[in-house]
């Protein structure tokens, strides 16, 4: 039986010929990934090792983004011991106030994962690297510790979802309603601890940042990866960002080397659990009501829902093309009374974008705020925390009870270009 796209991998860097989903497998790792509230954990847990450093200094990224700039004192000591261990270990990759943005957004940009690589992060949407065909994915703290000590970690290969892409999308139809769709089509435990595998002639007409988003929320489906194959598109975003590889080719035994990356593909008699289906053409706007990701509507079959505020911005759609749409849609008109619409770019580099190409002051000019890159309100850590009772459209990933403020509060999850339209209706509505 031949092997998926994230078997390959796995196979290769556990210096293996082939590997079966449930094999018990140790692969070496490329980078391991930390942020200001889950690094201090590891850094205590790597403290009990009492090993000597860590593997490799230029293989470890630390990025302070949840709650930074800090916004209260528990936070700053937070930052504090990871700039601190950053510095006694000489980590090449430590970002903070000035460098740093939503990690997420970052790392590729900076060009610190590609194609091939095997990444763990301590921060469940790790996993939005595999729109680069990299397997990623989210652990604990405490095997982000050991793998910052050995370059290491346990896996369990996973089983696949083939997820079959076809058609073109409708303007404004954009990853985020993709991902909401199958979200809401399989359930958030629907690829429980399986690869989701993105395959078809529609990929091609998704942009790479629609495929950092929909890989971004496969977690949202319960899946231990998403990944999607590397195409054109792809190199051409590796050459920009990540020009030439740096990777041990050494054990490349399942793969090849286009353009200098490695390149995986799934074996045509692959298994696979299940597969789906995904007709772009056929999808709308789509809005998942609280308090899960699977709780979809299209906006069409929708009763008018007012809101309080709005949140343009995060690990999920803070990207320059977000950016775009929302300044499309704001420009030269003005937010619904009663309704805050925070923006916020995910990096500092796609902030400057923003501001070069005019969209900083349109949303200025609406009525808006835009904040410095941050996490803050995702997570119902600061910048936009919801009051009793209040509702917000917010194009992060998560609509969790109380996950952006008070318990009674309701966010729903949306596309860039519904949130910005639903500011200037003052309540939910497709542009």
């Amino acid at each position: 039986m031949g092997m998926t796209m994230t078997q390959k991998i796995l196979a290769d860097h556990a210096g293996l010929a082939e590997v079966k989903a449930g094999d018990l497998i140790e692969a070496n790792l490329d980078l391991v990934l930390g942020n200001d509230i889950t690094s201090p954990v590891a850094i205590h847990e790597i403290e009990k090792m009492k090993v000597e450093g860590v593997f490799d200094k230029d293989k470890i990224a630390l990025v302070m983004d949840h709650f930074v700039p800090n916004k209260d004192i528990k936070s700053a000591e937070h930052v504090k011991e990871v700039r601190d261990f950053a510095c006694e270990n000489c980590i090449s990759h430590f970002y903070d106030v000035g460098q740093m943005g939503i990690e997420h957004a970052l790392l590729p940009e900076k060009g610190l994962v590609i194609s091939g690589d095997v990444v763990i992060g301590a921060d469940s949407h790790t996993c939005t690297y595999g729109a680069l065909g990299a397997f990623s994915t989210g652990v604990g703290s405490t095997d982000m510790a050991a793998g910052m000590a050995t370059g290491k970690a346990w896996f369990k290969v996973p089983a696949a979802i083939k997820v079959n892409v076809t058609g073109k999308p409708e303007k404004y139809v954009s990853g985020k309603d993709v991902i909401l769709h199958i979200i809401g089509e399989i359930g958030v435990d629907g690829a429980l601890y399986q690869s989701m595998e993105f395959v078809g002639d529609g990929i091609s007409q998704l942009s790479m940042d629609d495929r950092f988003t929909i890989a971004n929320m496969a977690i949202e489906a319960g899946a231990k990866n998403g990944i999607f194959p590397v195409d054109d598109l792809t190199i051409e975003y590796l050459k920009e960002h990540a020009p030439g590889s740096t990777r041990d080719d050494s054990n490349l035994k399942n793969g090849s080397l286009a353009s200098g990356y490695r390149v995986y593909e799934a074996d045509a008699d692959a298994e696979y659990a299940r597969e789906i289906t995904v007709d772009l053409s056929a999808l709308k706007p789509t809005v998942s009501f609280p308090h899960l990701p699977e709780n979809t509507h299209t906006v069409d079959e929708m009763d008018e829902i007012k809101i309080d505020q709005v949140v343009i911005g995060s690990c999920t759609n803070g990207r320059i093309s977000d950016l775009a749409v929302a300044a499309e849609i704001l420009k030269g008109k003005k937010v619904a009374d009663g309704v805050r619409v925070i923006i916020i770019p995910a990096t500092q580099q796609i902030y400057l974008e923003a501001m070069e190409a005019g969209y900083l002051k349109t949303f200025v000019e609406a009525g808006a705020v835009v904040s410095t890159p941050t996490c803050g309100p995702c997570l119902g850590g600061y910048m936009g925390i919801l009051a009793h009772g209040e509702r917000c459209v917010s194009t992060t990933n998560r609509n969790f009870v109380g996950r952006m403020g008070d318990v009674t509060s309701e966010i729903y999850l949306a596309s860039p270009a519904v949130a910005a339209a639903s500011a200037l209706a003052g309540y939910i509505t497709a542009p």
